[in-house]
């Protein structure tokens, strides 16, 4: 198959919002693909990723490509042996030998190859075609129920091999995904609510508070003495976190599957900055204990000794987890059907530095890879209003809209705005159409990617926290930070200031 049929679909599948049409789009190109290797590179290239973990390569790679070609000749086959060969480069040299295989594999693409194969590098390339849409086309192309589909692809932790198995096998294929021990199962997910008492309409009462600690979602698998740890995007970071390892070993037990979070906690048993912990499970080399001590909690238990506990309910699962895991180790929780007892539960686990509460229900089974009303999380949300510095022209859906809006708070000793970070989230297509105009009508410079703007454009912005940051001249960022509204109502002088946003991120300090 050639590398512009499926760069002709990602086109087409960034230009639609329905579900529906994205998956008929996907299910005619996998119809064409000659061989299972084929199929399993385009499955994986239309979710946005390289069938290679990591090839070393960096947008400064891709920065000084050769100029494109101007017919498609490229096969899936032939970039995908082309990353892999990047993929073993090393040693002296090895950044040279990288440059001439990038630019031998750029000559052979076309503009529009090359423009596909930036963004499927540098993992921006956002089309819409997850895992979910991805099994949706499987089942248009196969005729399989898609709820077989899904329920292994949520065990495999991949649509890939899946879509593989299936298109190859029939469905028969299926009955090789299952849950593995030692292999990672994509984490049941969940809503969001403002409060407790709308968290319980979803889930129904009485349902199961438990604290929502900001940490690391881990995945612990034990069998036998052999312990495997992923985080939520199933990468293995087993070597990087022995104090996992040593507590699930400390377990009774021969085999387990547990769902859990990783967290670095103060003296005083107050979560450390999610920066600490995440810089410690992001260390490569093995870190012990004695640099930055974290704490694993686990809140559910999918396996024990040879039995599969995801089709029981939460209150069952439960039990086994308290049966195997001591109270230390487990997230606290609280059953109520009262919303106001559920509130306050949330009210103290804040005050004592976390993020919320989970709101679960107790006759759910785990639901794995889906976002459904079994699990509602509630987090303490701060808002600001900041100042439109600059935005950022959209990739996909987004071509030809200025998105990334870059955000400024006031410095009260200065009175300029310093940059706090980025988003593109919270927008609607209404919100780009007229920012996109507005940020033109009162631009003062631009570049390749973006338009700078005169200060005066003032925006409410929810975010969840305040991490410190080199990145950005206040030394701090916003993190999941998001559009609420433009102010109309306020001018640039009434943002909040650096020093609001300091006063935030010293208490998540600890200061």
């Amino acid at each position: 198959m050639l590398l512009a049929d499926v760069v002709a679909t990602s086109t087409a599948l960034s230009q639609t919002r329905s579900r529906r049409a994205k998956a008929d789009l996907i299910a005619t190109l996998l119809t064409t693909a000659a061989d299972p290797l084929e199929t399993e590179i385009v499955v994986t290239y239309l979710s946005g990723e390289l069938r290679q973990r990591r090839t070393g390569v960096g947008w400064r790679t891709l920065v000084d490509v050769p100029e494109p070609a101007v017919a498609p000749s490229l096969t899936v086959e032939q970039v995908d042996a082309a990353f892999a060969d990047l993929a073993t480069l090393a040693g002296a040299g090895s950044q040279a030998k990288r440059r001439e295989a990038v630019a031998a594999l750029f000559a052979q693409a076309t503009a529009e190859e090359q423009r596909f194969l930036r963004l499927l590098v540098s993992g921006e390339l956002r089309q819409g075609a997850l895992d979910g849409v991805m099994a949706d086309a499987v089942g248009k192309a196969t005729g399989i129920p898609l709820e077989k589909i899904r329920a292994a692809t949520m065990l495999r932790g991949a649509a890939a091999p899946v879509a593989v198995a299936v298109l190859t096998e029939g469905e028969a294929g299926l009955e090789q995904f299952g849950l593995e021990v030692g292999r990672g199962v994509q984490p049941m997910l969940a809503q969001s609510a403002t409060d407790v008492a709308e968290a319980m309409t979803k889930t129904g009462v009485p349902a199961a508070i438990e604290w929502k600690l900001d940490g690391i979602r881990i995945q612990a698998h034990r069998n036998g003495d052999e312990v495997t740890v992923y985080t939520r995007t199933l990468d293995d970071i087993t070597s990087r976190v022995p104090e996992v390892v040593s507590a699930v070993l400390a377990l009774q037990c021969e085999q387990v599957v547990l769902d859990g979070e990783l967290i670095a906690l103060r003296p005083d048993g107050r979560p450390e900055a999610f920066q600490v912990t995440g810089s410690r499970t992001a260390t490569k080399a093995a870190t012990g204990p004695e640099s930055v001590p974290l704490t694993p909690y686990f809140f559910d238990i999918l396996h024990i000794d040879g039995h599969d506990l995801l089709g029981l309910d939460g209150a069952e699962r439960h039990e086994w987890l308290s049966t195997l895991v001591p109270e230390a180790s487990r997230i606290p929780r609280f059953v109520t059907e009262d919303p106001v007892a559920g509130q306050a539960f949330f009210a103290d686990a804040v005050q004592r530095g976390h993020e919320g509460v989970m709101v679960k229900s107790l006759t759910v089974p785990y639901e794995a890879g889906r976002r459904g009303s079994g699990w509602v999380k509630v987090k303490q949300t701060h808002t600001l209003d900041l100042v439109v510095l600059a935005a950022e022209w959209g990739h996909g859906r987004r071509q030809g809209k200025l998105s990334n809006i870059h955000l400024g708070a006031r410095d009260e000793k200065t009175g300029e705005f310093v940059m706090l970070g980025k988003t593109f989230k919270g927008m609607t297509d209404e919100l780009l159409a007229w920012q996109t105009e507005k940020f033109q009508a009162i631009e003062t410079h631009r570049d390749d990617h973006t338009v700078f703007v005169r200060p005066e454009v003032v925006v409410e912005i929810a975010f969840d926290g305040v991490q410190t940051s080199t990145r950005y001249p206040a030394g701090m960022a916003l993190r999941f930070a998001r559009v609420l509204r433009y102010r109309d109502d306020k001018t640039p002088a009434e943002a909040d200031t650096v020093q609001a946003v300091r006063a935030i991120h010293q208490p998540e300090l600890g200061a």
